[in-house]
């Protein structure tokens, strides 16, 4: 799948459609679980949602799972017979649940963003796509979601727009409070190498003291002559 056959346009403001979704916390932890397990070449993560569609319209989103992939400037592959062996295993265990979508990590839309909604357009109507910033490049972890919809002049494509729609975080208060502290930015930076070693080093000397002191009162408690 080529990049750059396609324009990409991505509309912040959520879309005057009826649309909406809501996802639950555990699709969001898999995602950055996936993201943090992701191989060392992968700058980012995409994967398959699952859910139903409510009564109302609404897409629930409730589970997920990552698909391997290769990106570069020119195309993305994705490797559809794991993405299909992993429905199967899914729906065996939950046969309600089907594909209403997909998510990648990252802020925003990009232009293979589009190359792969053609592929989950073909395995669903109209999909989610479920973008989650796991960079915390605005201070928090900024999950959205988008729909596409085809421009056209006349019979010609001209592009792929992105509209975003309302998004909700469907969790009981339990949930919310665990993922309220976990999505903001526990430590300004991250630690070099030395600063980790210092900091390891420096519990472990106070082990070593705590022993110490430790065994010094026990051989002063069982060798030390009783004076009468």
């Amino acid at each position: 799948m080529a990049a750059g056959d396609r324009t990409v346009l991505q509309f912040n403001s959520p879309s005057s459609a009826s649309l909406s979704a809501k996802v639950h916390p555990l699709v969001i932890f898999n995602i950055c679980d996936c993201y943090v397990r992701r191989p060392d070449q992968a700058e980012r993560v995409i994967g398959t949602l699952l859910g139903s569609v409510l009564p109302d319209g609404t897409v629930d989103i409730r589970n997920s799972y990552a698909v391997p992939h290769t990106e570069s400037a020119e195309q993305v592959a994705l490797d559809i017979e794991y993405h299909h062996n992993m429905l199967v295993s899914h729906q065996k265990v939950n046969p309600k649940e089907v594909i209403v979508g997909w998510y990648s990590t990252g802020l925003g839309v990009t232009g293979g963003s589009a190359l792969i909604h053609d592929f989950y357009s073909r395995e669903v109507s109209n999909p989610i796509h479920l973008t989650v910033d796991t960079g915390f490049r605005n201070g928090e972890g900024t999950v959205k979601a988008f729909v596409s919809v085809n421009l056209a002049l006349g019979d010609r494509q001209l592009a792929a727009q992105f509209q975003e729609i309302p998004l909700d975080l469907c969790m009981v208060e339990a949930e919310r409070v665990g993922f309220d502290i976990l999505k903001k930015t526990a430590v300004d930076k991250l630690p070099n190498d030395l600063e980790g070693m210092e900091v390891t080093m420096g519990r472990l000397l106070a082990l070593i003291d705590d022993s110490t002191n430790t065994l010094t009162m026990l051989w002063k408690a069982v060798f030390q002559p009783i004076t009468t």
